[in-house]
């Protein structure tokens, strides 16, 4: 069983659930915004993914632009750069898949045909 973080009105999120519901793949959905990541989720997630943090950001959202943070980033350290993600889900990049061994930030359709549907 899976997480599913999403915001709803987002396309890109849409589009992924119904993958998500097209390839039979269980989950629980969770709101992005009502319950933000934790700065201890987003530490675990970002550790087990191996990915690099600003592939957590939502670099295309209005916050990330508003507060300069394609500047900014550069200067944080990691500690401060994932208490900041945790402030606000919509500097989180959505959907996010968590369980089973899988941190999936963002939806990119052969990376999730890869490792979500293994059988």
């Amino acid at each position: 069983m899976y997480t599913f973080i999403y915001y709803p009105k987002c396309t890109t999120c849409q589009k992924a659930k119904k993958w998500l519901d097209a390839h039979g793949i269980s989950y629980t959905e969770r709101h992005i915004v009502e319950q933000n990541p934790t700065s201890e989720e987003l530490t675990a997630w970002i550790r087990e993914s191996g990915l690099p943090i600003k592939r957590f950001f939502n670099t295309s959202g209005l916050k990330y632009k508003a507060l300069n943070l394609k500047e900014r980033l550069g200067q944080m350290t990691e500690e401060e750069q994932i208490a900041l993600l945790a402030t606000d889900g919509m500097l989180v990049k959505r959907p996010l898949v968590i369980g089973d061994g899988v941190v999936l930030p963002g939806f990119k359709e052969k990376e999730w045909e890869t490792l979500l549907t293994k059988e």
